[in-house]
């Protein structure tokens, strides 16, 4: 993840058309487009965009020519799933979700990070860090920046901070540059699934962080 710019919902969907993101990120961004149509056609168009660019550069040989096609066919099949699935009617998350993380909402073994907020980890995949999170309702996240990018996708409830709220479906995208206190609605919890490159760093005053992390 590293190596990739991802400052922008856009930049994300490019990434993700071009076949560029870390597999953890790829999972987040096709949960979203089974969760909401409004970026499938850019993504469509931007698979276009590079189609074309495949078309016009000077073919280069293949060390494993057998490799190389079935990791396209597998793509292929990838893509085709992204809009071809059956939700369970018991089912929160989305079909990429599961999938990857082998279980659904009420399957996760949660653990307490604050009162009011739990955590489940998948540990480190292909670079990123892999987790869900839990936030009771009302439940204020204590005031961070990032070190490196974090990308969070709401899969229930919503949260809000200095940008806006983001309800189900909706993907969050902060760096170094975003300093924020995300806070869960009050009507529901808020259930999202987050990949990030690097640790938060905590801002705000001793005094704000005290009453934030006691909840």
């Amino acid at each position: 993840m590293a190596e990739v710019q991802l400052d922008t919902v856009d930049a994300l969907m490019a990434r993700y058309a071009a076949g560029i993101l870390p597999e953890p990120a790829r999972v987040l961004v096709e949960a979203h487009l089974q969760m909401q149509s409004v970026n499938r056609s850019k993504v469509a168009e931007y698979e276009m965009v590079v189609g074309g660019i495949l078309e016009h550069m000077e073919p280069v040989s293949l060390k494993s020519r057998d490799t190389a096609l079935r990791a396209v066919f597998a793509a292929a099949a990838v893509a085709v799933a992204d809009t071809t699935f059956e939700q369970p009617e018991t089912a929160l998350f989305p079909k990429a979700i599961r999938d990857f993380a082998g279980l659904d909402a009420a399957e996760i073994p949660w653990k307490r990070k604050l009162p009011g907020f739990k955590e489940y980890s998948l540990g480190k995949i292909d670079g990123c860090d892999v987790s869900f999170f839990w936030l009771k309702p009302g439940r204020v996240i204590p005031a961070h920046t990032h070190e490196g990018y974090e990308l969070s996708l709401v899969l229930d409830g919503a949260f809000n901070d200095t940008r806006g709220r983001f309800a189900r479906g909706d993907i969050s995208v902060a760096d170094e540059s975003i300093d924020h206190r995300p806070v869960a609605e009050a009507e529901c919890p808020c259930i999202g699934f987050a990949v990030s490159q690097a640790p938060v760093k905590l801002t705000g005053s001793w005094r704000q962080l005290l009453g934030d992390m006691i909840g």
